[in-house]
């Protein structure tokens, strides 16, 4: 693919690094301004991720890929950036969930620190560059800085629950990275390299000697990875750690556990597809089940929760289940389908992580509660509603603030649940789909391989129908069992990111055809996986200058 810009794939990288550089600059104050600084770079970065998908999308064809040689030396010598369908999506939800995360801290939560917005700059960049690098070792060092960064977001806003979940949530992502680090010296020992593009292209050479050595390095860094993607019974941590979190991290944190999944995905599919000949298809199985497991626990974590941010969590978890077990499937529809689900996901609970602060603070009083008005007293009559205090209800208006949220949480639980006729319903419904065609279910040749699939199948229908009881019974609490609260207030800035995820998961919903004609050709780029090999192995440095040009430019 011919960039008309040869170094834009590095911008996703360097402007979150520049801007938190100039953050860091302006001091301790200046407030508004970091504000301004953090959510231009966040709507720059979007518009770049949008720029880049385009011109990959416009190329077409499923191996439409852009290779990025950093310091001009080629694969799998030098640092390699590659952006192809999947990279370009994965940029693209970043960019929206930062920039939303990022408008709403600049209502208050930016303030709760000095380094907010250096520290939300190096996550963007940590996420951007692991979805960018085609390096294994690069890929640990962008995670290594999402990771630290994360940890002081974690932490943001002290409080002994962030410090308390905050440390158990920082050994565990310690102890994974040291996973991530052993499965790469072993994958190294077994074939000389880490550049992505060149260890699938040895794979298929391996001999049977070394071939254990393989899955063993392969197994371990599936396990650092299944556990940054909440995978049971490796997600004992998640929920403490994105409850206790402030409003806008929790937000992006939604997206954190999709960065493991991508590069399950990204790496099985490279490593492990079909022509990789003994290691076709290894740990499939452990994916499929793995998943389903997931999503039992996150289906029973739901059930059991009466807090709103409790359920919001579980339902990550869930859908780091359907993700897993889709993956496992090793089919290209169901992947496909997987993909749509994980943008409506992903937003889904990212609005959800908003807007529960935003009812906390209804229920509690909290920041920003107008004093409520003095209502005229209604005389009740014998036809007259009444409420639980006997006062009438006649003439008595639902405020504005209030019915906001009201349709906000409504729109909320339609997408996490998979309800129409938002992009929850039709992501669901296009997973099940690709379950019961002739690809899905013509992969099941074992019956344990076949109850897998059945039982992915009704896991999804059993999980959207506990997350819509346990999110009704949430909102009675919070909407019916609150006559004499005085109405939220919803502020622009508060209110602004929340309704832009819920659009987007609307918009997922209108242009659906589109959205799922991408996803298909990433899937089906990601199964065929040679136009990926062949695209960074096969490009070739720019030619330096000749001794006669620096000889001519150095003639007077």
């Amino acid at each position: 693919m011919n960039l008309t810009l040869p170094h834009l794939l590095v911008v996703p990288i360097v402007l979150p690094l520049v801007t938190a550089a100039v953050l860091l600059f302006l001091g301790d104050g200046r407030q508004r301004l970091k504000s301004a600084v953090g959510i231009g770079a966040a709507l720059a970065g979007l518009l770049v991720a949008i720029e880049i998908l385009r011109r990959v999308d416009a190329e077409g064809g499923p191996e439409a890929i852009g290779v990025y040689l950093a310091s001009n030396w080629e694969a799998p010598f030098g640092i390699v950036l590659v952006a192809d369908r999947l990279t370009a999506l994965m940029l693209v939800l970043a960019g929206i969930v930062g920039l939303g995360s990022v408008l709403y801290a600049a209502a208050s939560w930016s303030r709760a620190g000095v380094y907010f917005h250096p520290l939300f700059q190096i996550q963007l960049m940590g996420l951007n560059g692991a979805f960018l690098t085609g390096d294994l070792f690069n890929l640990f060092v962008f995670f290594e800085v999402m990771l630290a960064a994360s940890y002081g977001l974690q932490l943001h806003g002290s409080g002994w629950p962030r410090v308390h979940s905050g440390l158990h949530y920082i050994a565990v992502n310690l102890l994974a990275s040291s996973l991530f680090l052993i499965g790469l010296a072993m994958l190294y020992g077994v074939t000389g390299t880490l550049s992505m593009a060149d260890v699938a292209a040895k794979l298929p050479l391996i001999g049977e000697g070394d071939r254990g050595l393989l899955h063993a390095g392969t197994a371990i860094l599936a396990v650092a990875f299944l556990t940054k993607a909440a995978a049971w019974p490796l997600n004992f941590w998640l929920v403490p750690a994105y409850m206790a979190a402030s409003a806008p991290v929790a937000a992006l944190f939604a997206l954190m556990t999709k960065v493991g999944v991508y590069t399950l995905l990204r790496l099985w599919t490279l490593f492990f597809s079909a022509p990789t000949g003994p290691s076709a298809h290894f740990g499939s199985s452990v994916f499929l089940y793995g998943g389903l497991a997931t999503i039992c626990f996150g289906v029973l974590g739901i059930m059991g929760s009466m807090r709103l941010s409790r359920v919001a969590s579980y339902s990550i978890v869930v859908s780091s289940g359907t993700l897993l077990s889709a993956l496992g499937m090793g089919v290209a529809s169901v992947t496909s389908a997987a993909l749509f689900y994980m943008l409506s996901a992903t937003l889904g609970a990212s609005a959800l992580f908003l807007l529960i602060e935003l009812l906390d603070h209804a229920a509690t009083g909290g920041r920003g509660v107008p004093r409520p008005d003095v209502e005229a007293e209604v005389e009740p009559g014998e036809d007259t509603n009444l409420d639980d205090e006997e006062e009438a209800l006649v003439g008595r208006a639902i405020p504005v603030s209030l019915a906001l949220h009201g349709l906000a949480f409504i729109a909320c639980m339609l997408i996490v649940a998979g309800l129409p006729p938002l992009s929850g319903f039709i992501a669901k419904l296009a997973l099940m789909t690709a379950l019961l065609s002739p690809d899905g279910l013509g992969t099941a040749s074992t019956s344990s391989v076949a109850a897998g699939t059945w039982g992915f199948f009704f896991l999804m229908l059993l999980s959207g129908l506990v997350t819509i009881i346990s999110m009704t019974r949430a909102g009675i609490r919070h909407f019916w069992s609150s006559a004499n609260r005085p109405p939220p207030r919803l502020t622009v800035v508060e209110g602004m990111p929340v309704l832009a995820f819920l659009f987007a998961g609307a918009w997922l919903s209108v242009r659906a055809e589109p959205v799922m004609r991408y996803t298909s050709a990433t899937a089906a780029a990601l199964h065929a996986p040679r136009g990926y090999i062949e695209a960074v192995l096969s490009t070739r440095p720019l030619p330096g200058p000749t001794r006669a040009d620096v000889e001519r430019e150095g003639t007077p």
